[in-house]
């Protein structure tokens, strides 16, 4: 078994932490637990003289001594109810597996709040390395755990504000490969059903759909739709759109939950829109749905690869990973709503 790192000299403690910053034991204590009410400069200060240390905080030591803790990685996900994160933290146990190490898995249910909280926690305690869908938009804050010697690998979503490594997929193209299919059928009435509006995934496929429309003339901005972040919003939004005087010939669905709920909405057979849905869920395939997809396994092996890696070398320079996606197009028995109409 193989184990990512060698046997270290004795660890930096607290207390050295605090005499190099000139701060006392409880205010490092409060900068490197991640309380919000140390100020800017001195939280500096503490997160300075922690990377000099190579400082990391051991609340778990005893029960690491005693061997009933074993080294893991946490994965935070944004939502346990969609599959994606299921195959996601699968392709990273297996491949974190391979360095005799264990994953914790944990949900922000996309609450920013929550996230700081489970963190920290994971943090506190022994994580090795922290591997995040993160729900912030500002990723400042997460130069504690790096502080404290704790890796932090963003995964799906890219950091902001801060230098880390990432792996996520090519979203922009996504979008370009969606809206280009459907132009090239025909479509000129071509709805999008997004996500949340702050999350950068929906961002960047919306920008990609609009590399390709926006040249074209396509006037498609008034059928967009967004904040479907469950089943049941997507069906809300679908019914709006097909309740139009001129309805979308075609729906392109933001991921695999709003995929689900547009299906349901509008069907498949007949005379319903097109659906171009992203992410590719078993049943895509049983009823010739085209998705925009990428390797989720790959995705995780690279976030999983890129924890490790930093682990045995936290002086190597950060790496983003863009793993590509790719459009498969299936052909449905029946037709759809005239792209002419």
């Amino acid at each position: 078994m193989t184990r990512v790192d060698a046997e270290q000299p004795a660890r930096p403690t607290l207390a050295q932490v605090a005499a190099r910053a000139g701060v006392s034991l409880k205010t490092a204590s409060r900068a490197l637990g991640g309380e919000s009410y140390v100020s800017a400069k001195t939280l500096a200060t503490v997160l300075e003289a922690a990377r000099e240390l190579d400082y990391q905080r051991n609340s778990a030591a005893s029960l690491l001594a005693s061997g009933r803790l074993a080294d893991s990685i946490g994965l935070i996900t944004g939502d346990f109810t969609n599959p994606f994160y299921s195959a996601l933290a699968q392709a990273v146990e297996d491949e974190i597996r391979t360095h005799g190490m264990l994953l914790s898995v944990t949900n922000s249910r996309e609450s920013a709040e929550q996230e700081r909280r489970v963190a920290h926690d994971l943090a506190d305690r022994q994580t090795k390395a922290v591997i995040t869908v993160s729900a912030m938009t500002d990723h400042a804050e997460y130069a504690t755990l790096q502080a404290r010697g704790i890796p932090v690998v963003f995964v799906d979503r890219p950091p902001d504000g801060i230098d880390a490594d990432s792996a996520v997929f090519d979203n922009r193209d996504g979008g370009r490969l969606a809206a280009r299919h459907l132009l090239d059928r025909g479509h000129r009435r071509i709805a999008f059903i997004g996500d949340y509006e702050w999350l950068p995934t929906y961002r960047q496929r919306l920008s990609g759909m609009g590399d390709v429309l926006d040249p074209a003339g396509v006037d498609w901005r008034e059928l967009l739709r967004t904040d479907a972040h469950d089943v049941a919003s997507s069906r809300a939004c679908v019914r709006e759109l097909l309740a139009l005087e001129q309805p979308p010939t075609a729906i392109v669905a933001g991921n695999n939950r709003i995929l689900l709920g547009a299906v349901q909405e509008a069907g498949t057979a007949g005379d319903a829109p097109e659906i171009v849905g992203f992410d590719d869920p078993d049943w895509a395939a049983v009823l010739d749905i085209t998705v925009v997809t990428g390797d989720v396994e790959q995705l995780g092996r690279e976030a999983a690869r890129l924890a490790v890696a930093r682990l045995s070398d936290r002086s190597r320079g950060f790496e983003s990973v863009v793993v590509p996606m790719t459009l498969i197009v299936r052909e449905p028995s029946h037709p759809y709503r005239s792209a002419q109409s």
